[in-house]
């Protein structure tokens, strides 16, 4: 999905390449040290002692793990400021707080208190450490795990720090949005309020179309020129001639592969691959550079389809647009089109190291990610991905059935009515945002639709080429958390 979630940079793929990227997850941290960023952005880095299992007080021998967390009290009024809390998602916690700068700058406006809090499984906050991801271990990766991690945090949290009259607000982008609308749906008595960026909650609960996500993608860069969507599917057609005629030796050749293809298998990876560079572009295109889930210049969309039309051999160019993402910092000699990229039970890109373990195992569980692309409606190759194809992938490698209608279940679907206090802000650039809420339910239940905006561009911090529809979100969300816990102030202040 991710991800936002979802991708370790070349940089990543160059440093672990001797390794093949076995751990790329264990790497990724590393390349700054925690003291250093936590002395430089201002957060302390910490670890919250954590109930292994919240709903069976016979497993795993009643044990605990070290949960890890990042917080700042820079701008807090103690005891009385709020709390604004991130849920965080599938990825290591510094990333996202190191790109979610929006938080820190509305803490400094309503003097409150910021934590960034890791999802389990994710970055260091393993159960079991290298052996999380065996079987029965990796059962305890659930979404009703990690909501109770949250509320179990803050809870405690809260205590510890005197300010068990501090109104909690949480907040999250993509998957860590989803879980911030559960986690004001489950725990409404320890969060006031959530602003879900991004979040993909009816897609993922298995309504709407499954071919929404790719063609979306496709939609971005024809707005950029009708043109742009042709070159790319004569490409990708010119590759499938290829593949026919089992040329491979000039498969790999044109795409500068590491390893010749030898297989129908190795085609579709390859496909997977490209599809995946595209992918990220319209998910992170944003009107300046990033170095957010990889290295990616201003207004990529653009850069890529500048790229697609220069010139005549679209082969050529199909592979230096997937440079774009994959070859950033143009220290590639070839592509390792298996190391580069995993195919998983989301089709939109599980990443790589353990993330894309955990993440893989959630996509074989609990969140339904049946996404495909035909040719018709985008301009990808049909790369069919049904209930069907989930189950049989998710049996073999997890031993694990999908429950497609569990989130929808669990956490209400499209009949959120009579729910409070959530913000669903999207942009229209972004492929995930017709898989979320894009109108307003009730005053309370607020729709923010940011034009020119990619993938939560609107927890990112200020910048000089942020468009005026996001800098107007940030303000209409400023306003209303503020509503939302003066309320919730009030609200306390009556009990007591």
């Amino acid at each position: 999905m991710r991800r936002i979630s979802a991708f370790v940079t070349v940089t990543l793929a160059v440093f672990c390449a001797e390794k093949v990227c076995q751990q790329a997850l264990a790497c990724a941290p590393s390349f700054i040290n925690s003291d250093f960023r936590s002395r430089n952005h201002g957060y302390m880095e910490k670890y919250f002692t954590q109930t292994l299992d919240h709903f069976n007080f016979n497993s795993m021998g009643n044990g605990t793990f070290k949960q890890r967390y990042l917080i700042t009290d820079k701008y807090w009024k103690k005891s009385y400021g709020p709390i604004f809390f991130y849920t965080g998602n599938e990825g290591d916690i510094w990333e996202f707080a190191l790109n979610s700068g929006f938080i820190t700058e509305l803490a400094a406006q309503q003097q409150a208190l910021v934590i960034f809090a890791e999802h389990r499984y994710y970055g260091r906050s393993l159960p079991f450490g290298n052996d999380s991801f065996s079987i029965p271990q990796i059962s305890l990766l659930t979404v009703e795990q990690a909501l109770a991690d949250y509320s179990v945090m803050i809870t405690e949290l809260k205590q510890q720090l005197i300010a068990t009259d501090c109104p909690v607000i949480v907040f999250g982008g993509s998957y860590g949005g989803m879980l911030s609308v559960y986690m004001r749906l489950k725990y409404p008595s320890i969060v006031a309020g959530a602003l879900a960026a991004s979040a993909p909650i009816l897609s993922t609960a298995g309504l709407g179309d499954s071919s929404q996500f790719f063609r979306d993608v496709t939609a971005d860069f024809e707005s950029i020129n009708p043109k742009c969507r042709s070159a790319v599917m004569a490409a990708f057609h010119q590759l499938k001639e290829l593949a026919v005629l089992q040329d491979y030796s000039r498969i790999q050749s044109v795409f500068a592969l590491c390893q010749t293809p030898s297989s129908a298998q190795d085609v579709r990876q390859l496909n997977g691959l490209l599809r995946n560079a595209f992918t990220l572009m319209a998910m992170l295109d944003y009107p300046y550079s990033t170095q957010f889930m990889g290295s990616m210049p201003a207004n990529p969309v653009k850069v890529a389809c500048k790229t697609m039309l220069n010139g005549f051999n679209l082969l050529a160019n199909l592979r230096m647009t997937a440079g774009i993402v994959y070859n950033a910092t143009g220290q590639l000699k070839c592509f390792d089109q298996y190391s580069l990229y995993v195919e998983c039970a989301d089709p939109t890109g599980c990443g790589l190291g353990f993330n894309s373990m955990a993440w893989d195992y959630q996509a074989c569980t609990e969140i339904n990610l049946c996404y495909e692309s035909n040719n018709v409606t985008d301009m990808f190759p049909p790369m069919p991905f049904t209930e069907r194809d989930r189950e049989l992938y998710c049996s073999k490698r997890w031993a694990v059935i999908p429950r497609p209608d569990w989130l929808k279940i669990q956490f209400w679907g499209d009949e959120l009515s009579t729910a409070s206090n959530i913000i669903f802000s999207n942009g229209d650039l972004d492929p995930w945002a017709n898989g979320g809420v894009r109108k307003s339910l009730t005053s309370s239940l607020v729709a923010i639709n940011i034009h020119g905006g990619a993938h939560h561009l609107d927890l990112r911090g200020s910048n000089e080429a942020d468009p005026a529809s996001v800098i107007n979100a940030r303000r209409t969300e400023a306003d209303l958390i503020s509503h939302w816990v003066e309320k919730e102030r009030a609200a306390l202040t009556v009990l007591l």
